[in-house]
């Protein structure tokens, strides 16, 4: 998750990394551990790996971009089809957090129950994953270093709403994704001032008199230089404690980059 400067602190909570680690890599018993979880709620970034791959001629999985990688699990299911993967958080916890994962494949957290309660966990990478094929490194989504290249697959995924100038990186896009290229962008279009300047929202507010919504604002952005492919809803689920969740539905749209 690549965010504003301002919100920068709130990536960079031990709360939130336990979060995440359990987001990217508990199993159901673990996220869930009192009911069953919602159907299709889990393996989010599982789920969004292979609906990249899935989108992506196999011309084009030489080398893939993770923008707003968390701490790694997408970028890592990336390595199944893709030679090269770069992920990049702006949070240099979660960046930290995916490199010792890459070197040991596994990390140990402590999961939360409730209050200061708290349980031993471990995150692991799948068997047969290629972690040597995955990179990390920090960079913040609307301000990417020049010489970062070209990719024939870029995910971003849940960060443009948590992204200090969306529009910004939307602009970088054209040159990120190589002609012919995938371009899948998952928002549960949670639009927050605490993150995103109320003027800068993409969706979630209203514009010339009426309602201006994430998904009509991204197709009149990427217009000019993608077409538009296929678009669906991804549900997942965020446990806080064993007894709180964020149940969200992702609005994910594919695109190719136009030749």
């Amino acid at each position: 998750m690549i965010h504003s400067m301002s919100a920068a602190g709130y990536y960079e909570s031990g709360a939130l990394l336990a979060q995440y680690l359990l987001f990217h890599y508990g199993d159901a018993g673990e996220i869930s551990p009192h009911a069953p979880a919602p159907p299709g709620s889990l393996e989010f970034p599982a789920r969004c790996a292979a609906l990249c791959i899935e989108s992506t001629p196999e011309s084009h999985r030489r080398r893939a971009l993770d923008l707003g990688c968390a701490v790694g699990r997408a970028a890592f299911e990336l390595t199944r089809a893709c030679d090269e993967v770069l992920g990049i958080d702006f949070s240099k916890l979660f960046v930290d957090a995916s490199q010792a994962l890459k070197r040991d494949g596994r990390l140990p957290y402590r999961l939360p129950v409730e209050g200061d309660i708290s349980l031993p966990s471990l995150a692991r990478v799948p068997q047969g994953l290629r972690r040597d094929a995955a990179r990390f490194e920090r960079g913040d989504a609307c301000d990417l270093r020049a010489d970062i290249g070209s990719f024939g697959l870029v995910l971003m995924a849940n960060l443009l709403d948590r992204l200090a100038d969306p529009g910004a990186c939307l602009a970088r896009l054209p040159s990120l994704v190589e002609p012919g290229g995938t371009l899948v962008i998952t928002t549960p279009c949670t639009w927050m001032s605490q993150f995103t300047p109320r003027e800068k929202w993409l969706g979630g507010r209203l514009a010339d008199g009426g309602p201006l919504r994430t998904g009509d604002a991204l197709r009149d952005a990427l217009a000019p230089h993608f077409e538009p492919v296929a678009s669906q809803d991804m549900p997942f689920l965020i446990r806080e404690h064993a007894r709180k969740f964020q149940w969200s539905i992702a609005l994910t749209t594919i695109w190719r980059r136009k030749g």
